[in-house]
């Protein structure tokens, strides 16, 4: 794969020659893109319901003037604040603004309830704090073991919040705590990464169909 750099004999960077060949940087790139296509078919062939459900509980609690939470850590948390800005901002086409949150973003808000009460409750916290009756909670967790995920979606229940969850294959104990899941078959986080942006667009797209 690596090629001898023409600079100094050996397949270091230093002279700014590629260390791979265009072809092999093409050949590892399809592999990884055919890999994560064929994942996103597959929650495609089988989570139908879940869109159904998923949507309907997205579209009736904003018709009802209530809001969406969206929650994760890591590219989990990129992904929240990703999916909250398409609500507030726009997505596909034109219509007024929707009220949704990212409890990712306010670092206050987080490092004081990660001092105070422990990291595992700092989207718990928060959900107590703003989630009402009605509302949905996205609970995002490539895993679906995250304790400060599975700790929101506890509150979120005990506050009357619809949940709709996003997970990877281990994540099924998360999954059943949810109104509406999407566990995406696959035990690579990058995979199920960009399948859980890609469920969220399609999520997306639904709710817009709706305003």
């Amino acid at each position: 794969m690596r090629r001898s750099c023409n600079g100094c004999g050996s397949s270091c960077a230093g002279c700014g020659k590629p260390a791979i060949t265009p072809a092999a940087a093409a050949r590892v790139a399809a592999a990884r893109l055919r890999e994560s296509a064929a994942v996103m078919l597959s929650v495609a062939r089988t989570h139908g319901p879940a869109f159904g459900k998923a949507a309907a509980l997205l579209a009736g609690a904003l018709k009802a003037g209530r809001k969406v939470l969206f929650l994760g850590n890591g590219g989990s948390a990129a992904d929240a604040q990703h999916l909250a800005g398409e609500l507030v901002g726009r997505f596909m086409k034109e219509r007024g603004p929707l009220p949704a949150i990212a409890l990712t973003t306010d670092t206050s808000v987080l490092t004081a309830v990660a001092n105070d009460y422990g990291y595992d409750r700092v989207f718990a916290r928060q959900v107590a704090a703003l989630a009402r009756p009605g509302d949905v909670v996205v609970a995002i967790s490539t895993s679906g073991r995250s304790k400060s995920v599975l700790a929101a979606i506890r509150a979120a229940r005990a506050r009357g919040a619809l949940v709709v969850g996003m997970t990877g294959a281990r994540g099924r104990a998360m999954a059943r705590l949810c109104d509406a899941a999407f566990v995406v078959p696959a035990a690579s986080s990058p995979v199920i990464q960009e399948s859980h942006i890609a469920i969220g667009h399609a999520l997306c797209a639904l709710v817009d169909e709706e305003f």
